[in-house]
């Protein structure tokens, strides 16, 4: 038996999320079945994250168990011929058989990313929040500054989030902006269902002067989900990277040195 993971791109706005569904496609099922034309059995591929209808990844991670070995190229190269031009693999390795997608993460990296202009951007459009009003990115980064650390983040949890504890460690946060495109970088030990998308929306609304600085501290406090900040269209999320074997402090570090493109 081999376990073999990889490394996957996606566009998701043509798709109704990761997770496998009778109806709809969904990128488990499109990746799944791709792989299945090239080893020619069936196969169950588990993901590090079941991203949203309409999310985006430059780095998910997934694996899969096969019995007979094919060279890495036939799960790259292979696999990419047989998917459509918004999802591809960028790589496949051999890993040990006790190796999870999902259970051995240790963090991640999201980015969300806001266009601020008067007018939509169509070449923009579907990877990014139009916020049309000035955004006031000092009070947005004094706001995003209070999560850093272990909190209980009840409040920045949609309904129907199956997590068993709501405790999560933010290890790294930034603003950027550049020429009216902004970037909302966050890492952490792991994330609550739609949790950096309702902290963009209370953190936009807080920028938009529609919410005192206070909120984040009291949102974090009381865990009421009732107040917290509208949840962000899911076109401005993408997963950049999953983090294995590292410590908190080095997945800190790593966060730290990555490029802000």
């Amino acid at each position: 038996m081999y376990t073999i993971r990889l490394l996957i791109e996606y566009d998701g706005a043509n798709y109704i999320g990761w997770q496998w569904q009778p109806e709809g496609a969904s990128l488990q099922k499109i990746i799944e079945e791709a792989i299945e034309k090239v080893i020619r059995e069936p196969v169950r591929l588990h993901s590090s994250g079941r991203t949203d209808a309409g999310v985006h990844a430059r780095g998910l991670v997934a694996h899969f168990r096969i019995n007979d070995l094919l060279s890495m190229g036939a799960y790259r190269e292979g696999v990419n011929h047989f998917l459509p031009s918004d999802i591809a693999i960028l790589s496949a390795e051999v890993v040990p058989n006790d190796f999870h997608a999902r259970f051995s993460a240790v963090g991640k990296w999201y980015r969300y990313s806001i266009w601020q202009g008067e007018v939509r951007s169509p070449l923009l459009s579907g990877r990014y929040w139009h916020i049309r009003n000035t955004l006031d990115l000092e009070i947005m980064r004094q706001g995003v500054s209070r999560l850093l650390g272990r909190h209980d983040f009840s409040a920045f949890r949609s309904s129907g989030c199956e997590a068993s504890t709501t405790e999560r460690e933010i290890v790294g946060v930034e603003i950027t902006e550049k020429r009216g495109v902004i970037h909302i970088d966050i890492a952490g030990d792991g994330f609550l269902r739609n949790m950096v998308r309702i902290v963009v929306g209370t953190l936009v609304e807080t920028g938009l002067g529609k919410r005192p600085l206070t909120t984040i501290n009291e949102l974090l406090d009381n865990g009421q989900r009732t107040v917290s900040g509208v949840t962000a269209p899911a076109a401005g999320l993408c997963l950049m990277k999953v983090w294995y074997d590292v410590s908190l402090a080095e997945m800190k570090t790593c966060f730290e040195c990555r490029e802000n493109s």
